[in-house]
């Protein structure tokens, strides 16, 4: 037991604290010349695929808009003569056909009428009793008794008015019951803002400034082959996508012919069988940002996102 107090475990001790300072050595002057090769990411972006399917579709457009008045226009003379009578004075409400002037033509001698073309009011009366006036002279000016609906439409929305109905439902907040406007047409302003307007049937009261919605029925189909409209390039009449032809391969590029438009989906109607798998999004624009959250065990939750392309 002396022997090994005195002599064993004392050297057991100076081989473990020689091995210890040799590493330390080792470690400090002779480091390992061997790169050590970074850690790559090993990831995969796969454009994702859907497939045709069958639906139905409604092509519904709800547009906001105001009520406003029909503008003001000149009244013109269609005779060559002297004003014998004013019947009007500014600012005067008239009635179709009501007598505004009369105008006495030299040769033959005979004297004219001229009436209102329409229930208005007269302004800026531009002739007085003696005066002489010619055809097509303006005489005055009428605001007619009309009134339209004008809606405001995006850019982006056109292509699914080109084929829009003739007729639409108009809804004013607190107003009449829901009417119907006739003669819709669609008008891009030299600014490019873009808009649809019809007319508000006579006999309906209304007023200029109300605002109003308009809603129009611009088409429905049933067992319809479908897609999003995020896979089409184009989408007005016909349009490109991308079928997937399988892994490895590049997509193949194909023309279809397009109809009903709904904003999220589009009909197909030539170029694409049930089943067929497409891109779902075109080539080159960016999938909708996904967000991804997760609770970290404290309480505290992190979002991160990441685009597909």
């Amino acid at each position: 037991m002396l022997v090994w107090r005195r002599v064993v475990l004392p050297v057991i001790l100076v081989i473990v604290l020689g091995a210890a300072a040799a590493a330390l050595v080792k470690l400090a002057f002779f480091p390992d010349d061997q790169p050590v090769a970074a850690a790559e990411p090993q990831a995969s972006i796969a454009d994702p695929v859907v497939p045709v399917e069958r639906g139905s579709l409604t092509n519904a457009l709800s547009l906001d808009g105001n009520i406003a008045r029909d503008d003001a226009y000149p009244v013109r003379s269609e005779v060559d003569g002297v004003v014998v009578d004013v019947r009007v004075a500014d600012g005067a409400t008239v009635k179709k056909g009501q007598v505004l002037f009369t105008v006495k033509q030299t040769e033959p001698a005979k004297k004219f009428d001229i009436v209102a073309p329409e229930a208005g009011e007269v302004s800026e009366i531009a002739v007085v009793k003696g005066q002489a006036t010619s055809v097509g002279g303006e005489i005055l000016t009428l605001t007619p008794s009309r009134y339209h609906v004008l809606a405001t439409v995006q850019p982006a929305q056109l292509y699914r008015l080109v084929n829009a109905p003739a007729e639409g439902q108009v809804t004013i907040t607190d107003g009449p019951a829901p009417f119907v406007c006739t003669g819709v047409g669609v008008q891009v302003a030299e600014d490019g803002t873009a808009s649809v307007r019809c007319a508000v049937p006579a006999g309906q009261t209304v007023f200029a400034g109300l605002p109003a919605k308009l809603d129009l029925a611009l088409g429905k189909v049933d067992d319809a082959l479908v897609i999003p409209v995020t896979a089409v390039k184009g989408g007005a009449g016909d349009g490109v996508v991308w079928v997937d032809a399988g892994e490895g391969t590049e997509p193949e590029k194909r023309t279809v012919k397009l109809g009903v438009n709904d904003g999220e989906q589009v009909e197909v109607l030539e170029g694409l069988a049930e089943g067929d798998q497409i891109r779902q999004y075109v080539p080159g624009f960016a999938a909708p940002v996904e967000e991804n959250c997760w609770d970290d065990g404290t309480g505290v939750q992190y979002c991160e996102s990441g685009t597909s392309w």
